[in-house]
């Protein structure tokens, strides 16, 4: 098959759709939208202004026909400055909380021009209903591109939306590039192909298709209307890519983007700053945003210093049928590897006798299964009740005064000990940027029956594709997976 005549749009069905139309409909629904949000601000700072009687404010008639025209004018103008700060960009949307900082850029200044004006022009316009549309237009508008972004991730998961990209070079860190853009469908990449020197046209790299050499990219890029091109810099030459952006670069339609060059941490994300006119980059320390850590924290405190309030009578029940089965203390010290690097003690339930060793050297198979899975399915130094507490992962609820002491989180990866690190080999770099949890997708999808690798490929899942609205998911979830019992021992 000839690289010019192998192109993926030929296996792919054709949208019913034109991109270009999708897109337009798409802005048109949020332009429409941030119309009607801006509208319900501006009634909403009126009603509480001068119609619920707070007290807060001082009682006056406003002026009808002041307020009717700046109605006029004022949703028009927050519209272009929605305009200026790329609000309506395809290359500013639906990626990172960054488009809500847009938006409350855009609404602070719309209200600093609107004090200047009324200053110079003596109009006369009560400044709490000033201060109350600039909040409403933050909080409503924000709301509506909530939704938007919603409607736009649930589209993209049906093929709508995506943007055609191709990946140069199918070494070890493109691959980590394809299938981190496939995992995260939301992200809204299209793969259709691998660029390599080094592998035969049509051969399938990560389920993905090798179109061609790099020499012959700017013709795959036209051919295949791709829009965003990626170069794996580790499988590059400086010249290759300094072709590639001289052919390429300058082009309206195209984006190229380099990758880190660590594939390793791809999942952490980096920043770039320039410094003494030298743009560099930087890897960020830890995976999630200040406001993901602020919200991901915000729920792990809420719900767990409610959760020990509500089940503080059976905590007290564990611990005496723990103390009242076997000698030994009532709680277990487990050393493990927090976010960072950092080792912390995490707390359980003692579930197993206290001279366990001495048990499991009777038993030399048992220790090789150990030092392979980390997990005994019968475990001879688990005691009667522990098998109990195992089952319905009881024993792990001590661990909830670890996440009150800011070593754990509800939802996370699985928690390893330091031996452990050289298990997960080249990620263990990414787990380590977020705390670990007690509950997690290895929880919901059958714990200890789940395989090793199959543990770290969820653990990176979850780390890449993190979401609030994921560990919500997690923990509605674990609920029934836990009452199940499967998986656990």
């Amino acid at each position: 098959m000839s690289t010019l005549n192998y192109t993926l749009t030929q296996a792919r069905s054709t949208p019913l759709v034109s991109r270009k139309r999708q897109r337009q409909i798409f802005l048109l629904v949020l332009g429409i939208g941030d119309v009607v949000a801006l509208t319900a601000a501006f009634l909403l700072a009126y009603a509480f202004r001068f119609l619920l009687n707070i007290e807060v404010f001082e009682a006056v008639t406003p002026p009808l026909n002041l307020y009717a025209r700046l109605f006029v004018v004022l949703i028009p103008a927050w519209i272009f400055l929605f305009h200026l700060f790329h609000l309506y960009d395809f290359h500013y949307l639906l990626g990172g909380t960054h488009e809500y900082a847009r938006v409350f850029n855009a609404s602070t200044l719309g209200m600093m021009v609107l004090i200047i004006l009324l200053f110079f022009t003596r109009s006369v316009v009560a400044r709490g209903w000033i201060v109350l549309f600039w909040l409403f237009s933050i909080i409503v508008v924000g709301a509506w591109r909530f939704v938007a972004r919603r409607m736009a991730y649930a589209a993209r998961r049906r093929g709508y939306l995506r943007v055609p990209t191709l990946i140069v070079g199918a070494d070890e860190e493109g691959r980590a590039i394809a299938n981190q853009l496939r995992e995260a469908q939301t992200c809204g990449a299209d793969l259709i192909g691998f660029v390599d020197d080094r592998l035969p046209v049509g051969e399938y790299v990560c389920d993905t298709p090798v179109l061609g050499s790099v020499s012959q990219l700017p013709h795959l890029v036209a051919q295949n209307n791709v829009e965003e091109v990626i170069l794996s810099t580790s499988a590059l030459t400086r010249p290759q890519v300094l072709q590639i952006y001289e052919t390429l670069g300058s082009s309206s339609s195209v984006e190229v983007r380099l990758s880190p060059g660590l594939f390793e941490i791809l999942t952490t994300g980096a920043r770039v700053k320039e410094w003494g006119y030298v743009p560099l980059v930087s890897i960020n320390k830890v995976r999630l945003s200040d406001l993901e850590t602020f919200l991901k924290t915000l729920m792990d405190y809420t719900l767990t210093i409610v959760g020990l309030v509500c089940i503080a009578p059976i905590l007290l029940l564990i611990a005496i049928a723990v103390k009242w089965s076997s000698p030994g203390p009532i709680l277990y010290r487990r050393r493990v590897l927090g976010r960072g690097g950092r080792e912390f003690d995490a707390f359980k339930f003692r579930t197993m006798y206290v001279n366990g060793d001495e048990i499991l050297a009777r038993y030399p198979e048992l220790q090789a299964e150990l030092q392979a899975n980390h997990k005994l399915k019968n475990d001879p130094r688990v005691t009667p009740i522990g098998h109990f507490l195992r089952k319905y992962s009881l024993d792990e609820l001590p661990q909830l005064f670890n996440v009150l002491l800011g070593q754990m989180s509800l939802v996370g990866p699985r928690m390893i000990c330091p031996a452990e690190g050289a298990k997960y080999g080249k990620w263990k770099m990414n787990l380590l940027t977020v705390k670990p949890g007690i509950t997690g997708l290895w929880q919901i999808s059958g714990r200890s029956d789940v395989s090793y690798e199959e543990r770290i490929r969820l653990d990176m899942h979850y780390i890449r594709n993190y979401s609030i609205w994921l560990d919500l998911m997690i923990l509605f979830r674990t609920i029934p997976a836990v009452l199940r019992g499967r998986g656990a021992y």
